[in-house]
């Protein structure tokens, strides 16, 4: 690949156009916002500038409803030899292209693309070059896309250092929709909780509802787009969700009764619905997409000063320890904090003597 074209520098085709320039392409940009190419452009994404002939491969990066039409529009003009698109739906946009009566020989010029990375923030600023690496890169070829077609989203997914998976375009909605889209919604259900919650209670958030609600900050007209293309499947597992919730609220009710019997029900309903969320969570890949491992965590106390996890770190390497994940829990009203460093079960004596000796506070 010498050459592409980028329609949508959002933040994910302008990630898309900074991995590609940063490996030699010829990039070249276009959007309908010229302001927003303008941006990406500045950030070294490519050029604004019309490529001089058809490129090697376009990239359409248009929220799900408009792919069809940008795709087909493109294809129409000829801009390039390949044509591939972003959205985070397949099924739709592809039956609608198809709708659209393009010739046969056109159609397999394109494959379906869903790079399954992103960021709570939008637009080419929260754009980086490495947003992919590392990550999974779904392509939904047919029987009919051309083999260099293929190859060129394979070289795409490469410059791009993310992992390819190739999938059929329905099965692909309904896994996002598992992984993706339902959970965005029950995040921002949670979220919304806390609107009108008393500040008291809102001062006590700690990790937890941290983790649960940080993708509900996503921009909602980017999800209305996403969600839009692909309600059929969310809202099935939604479904689900609400028979497990009618459950849950069952249960919890018996546990207030004054009856042995009713409260014993409860419990068996709460416990029931905790180990099967035990029992799915362990099926949620591990470090580097393998299986999951058990790690421990060894807690460290540290005030909130530049330098200190640069610190820790260098500590755990100087006792041969690898971290294998961290997480930062800070303290309310405190310039302090309590750095969770998960490692090696065989490493936690280690690594809490190897940090005591260095004066950092340990809790147990």
């Amino acid at each position: 690949m010498r050459t592409a074209l980028v329609i949508g520098t959002g933040l994910i085709g302008t990630s898309a156009a900074l991995a590609l320039a940063s490996r030699g392409v010829v990039v070249h940009l276009t959007d309908h916002d010229p302001e927003q190419a303008r941006t990406a452009a500045a950030l070294g994404a490519g050029t604004e500038e019309a490529p001089d002939g058809p490129v090697d491969l376009a990239i359409i990066a248009a929220p799900p409803a408009l792919v069809a039409g940008v795709l087909a529009d493109a294809m129409r003009r000829g801009v390039a030899r390949g044509y591939l698109d972003v959205a985070s739906v397949k099924g739709g946009p592809r039956r609608e292209l198809e709708s659209l009566g393009l010739d046969p020989s056109v159609m397999s010029r394109y494959i379906g693309s869903h790079p399954m990375s992103g960021r709570e923030k939008s637009g080419p600023l929260a754009a980086t070059g490495d947003l992919f690496e590392g990550r999974p890169w779904v392509l939904t070829p047919t029987r009919d896309t051309d083999t260099e077609v293929l190859n060129l989203a394979l070289e795409l997914v490469s410059h791009c250092r993310a992992v390819p998976v190739v999938m059929d375009a329905d099965a692909h909605d309904r896994a996002v929709a598992l992984v993706s889209h339902m959970p965005h919604l029950v995040s921002s259900m949670v979220a919304a909780r806390l609107e009108n919650a008393e500040e008291a209670a809102v001062r006590l958030c700690g990790q937890g509802i941290r983790d649960v609600t940080r993708i509900a900050a996503s921009d909602p007209r980017m999800w209305i787009d996403i969600l839009s293309a692909n309600p059929g499947p969310v809202a099935d597992l939604l479904t689900d969700v609400a028979g497990d919730l009618e459950e849950t609220v069952r249960a919890l009710r018996a546990l207030q009764s004054a009856d042995d019997s009713k409260r014993r029900e409860g419990v068996g309903g709460i416990e029931d619905v905790l180990r099967r969320g035990n029992a799915g969570q362990v099926r949620v890949p591990g470090k580097h997409g393998s299986a999951p491992r058990v790690y421990e965590v060894v807690a460290v106390l540290i005030d909130d000063q530049p330098g200190q996890l640069a610190r820790i770190f260098a500590d755990a390497g100087m006792a041969g320890v690898n971290i294998e994940d961290v997480r930062i829990e800070h303290a309310t009203g405190q310039q302090a904090g309590l750095v969770q460093l998960m490692v090696e079960p065989k490493s936690v004596p280690v690594l809490s003597a190897a940090l005591r000796e260095r004066g950092w506070a340990i809790r147990q």
